[in-house]
């Protein structure tokens, strides 16, 4: 009897790539495979009223995402990104739950590659949402483990490794070359021209030669067009260009194959608090930094309630910000800039993860709400916070060299309480899954590429004992991040609480 006759396996992002492939291998093994691309409710309401159950179900669907610095990335694909692959995981398990039989499996491919030492950080550099998603992913893998025990079904996280994939090959290696290229320009291009030229190049690795000789030649044209290049200097210079970028290309996938045991690539077919805590969190930095001889300028969540606001308000300078928008983030900083004298450091506090029985039970609203609260805010308030480190920055990179500035994130911070549960832990860990990695990815953007002293240090709060956590110790934390030190710190991530 073939392995798998008489299951059914769900498998999302089937239509190409490796979740293809493993549609394929389950239906080689005698399982009936549903194939899911788009459409997650209109799929399982469907499979709801057939009185269809499942027992596998595969969490593929993924995409590259942006493969540029950080401080380049346009904000709405660092949100698709991470809705993909984190909520699209989440939401995707919390609707297969609702039709998966006892024993069922849900297996999410995902990365270890983002995991913290002692398992070796390795961030993908350019690729901030990728990672902050995969980090998170795995923390809910986990999470998703405990808290379905209950129903008998099996949370699988799996890390195929690097794969060979023709949408790898063509894409992510040759943005992730383009992008060093773009970082300091190309002979007499200038960065904004590189990336011009970068997106006119592209789509011409793979091509043969007639192809590519006559897309050089339209893109020169187009080129020389908008800045007004000598036209025969600018095709000798773009086929230069193409020819680097393929080459750093092959030197990146080569370098990522020493990510692997045995340096081969698999085939596709070879591959799963309270608010007022946080407000006494605010008040406790702002007096440090005040007593320091520094001044602050508080920016303070529309969602924060009234009282909160003005009791923040009647102690410092501050304003009421939608933490949620960049511009709105971008012009209170400029604010404080203008009326306070150029930005030292920026602190963002994420807050406390709220009380919560089961993430699996969340709607799906209320997990959007995390994710803003844990992950796409702090990118915003990263963002805008290297904008105003380093003006015109994000169009022109050479800009960050030598460059000063410190950001430091804190929280979510572990629960505590003689009580607390290891699905508890594992709740807050799916949000400081995302946080390691992204600040991870970041600050070797800034430190190996951009030749910059900005620095993103992340604190997480809290001790496994269950201990209350010590602003005294974040204090600390700060002070270190200001210092000359901080620019050469190989560790980004500070847990201020943990003696261990």
């Amino acid at each position: 009897m073939l392995k798998f006759q008489g299951k059914v396996a769900l498998v999302t992002g089937s239509g190409t790539g490796i979740g293809q492939a493993i549609a394929k291998k389950f239906i080689e093994n005698g399982a009936s495979v549903i194939i899911l691309g788009r459409g997650i409710n209109e799929m399982f309401d469907t499979l709801n009223k057939e009185n269809l159950t499942v027992d596998y179900v595969i969490n593929n669907a993924g995409v590259s995402g942006p493969v540029t610095c950080f401080a380049n990335a346009p904000l709405d694909e660092f949100k698709s990104t991470v809705d993909i692959h984190l909520t699209g995981t989440f939401w995707g398990s919390v609707q297969a739950i609702k039709i998966m039989k006892e024993n069922g499996k849900i297996v999410t491919i995902s990365t270890f590659f983002t995991e913290e030492r002692p398992l070796e950080q390795r961030p993908y550099r350019f690729r901030s949402p990728y990672t902050a998603s995969q980090g998170a992913k795995n923390r809910l893998v986990e999470a998703m483990s405990w808290e379905l025990t209950d129903k008998k079904i099996i949370s699988i996280g799996t890390n195929p490794g690097p794969v060979h994939s023709d949408r790898i090959y063509k894409t992510v290696y040759p943005k992730a070359a383009a992008e060093f290229l773009r970082v300091s320009g190309f002979e007499d291009l200038t960065p904004v021209q590189v990336d011009a030229a970068n997106k006119e190049l592209l789509p011409l690795l793979g091509e043969d030669q007639n192809i590519v000789k006559e897309g050089i030649a339209k893109a020169a044209q187009k080129l020389s067009n908008e800045n007004g290049k000598d036209i025969a200097k600018l095709t000798v210079t773009l086929a230069n260009l193409l020819n680097k970028i393929q080459s750093i290309a092959e030197k990146v996938q080569n370098n990522t194959s020493h990510m692997i045991a045995d340096q081969q690539f698999l085939s596709q077919g070879q591959v799963a608090a309270t608010e007022k805590s946080d407000v006494q969190r605010v008040e406790y930095l702002a007096q440090h930094v005040t007593k320091n001889n520094g001044k602050v300028a508080c920016f303070i969540s529309e969602s924060t309630s009234k009282e909160l606001q003005e009791h923040i308000s009647s102690k410092f300078h501050s304003h009421i910000v939608n933490l949620k928008n960049p511009d709105d983030v971008q012009r209170w900083l400029n604010t404080a800039n203008t009326n306070l004298g150029k930005i030292l450091a920026v602190i963002h506090i994420t807050g406390r993860l709220p009380d919560i029985s089961k993430l699996t039970e969340l709607s799906r609203a209320k997990w959007q709400e995390l994710i803003e609260k844990f992950i796409t805010t702090p990118a915003i308030v990263g963002q805008r916070a290297l904008g105003q480190f380093v003006p015109g920055g994000d169009k022109d990179p050479r800009l960050y060299k030598g460059a000063k500035g410190a950001m430091m994130i804190i929280g979510p911070d572990l629960p505590s309480g003689a009580k607390v549960t290891g699905l508890q832990r594992a709740q807050v860990e799916v949000f400081r899954g995302a946080l390691r990695p992204f600040t991870t990815t970041v600050n070797q953007e800034l430190s190996d590429v951009l030749d910059s002293k900005i620095r993103i240090f992340t604190i997480f709060p809290g001790s496994v004992t269950g201990a209350e956590p010590n602003n005294e110790r974040i204090a600390q934390a700060l002070n270190f991040l200001v210092s000359d030190n901080a620019a050469v710190s190989s560790e980004v991530t500070f847990c201020v609480d943990e003696s261990r």
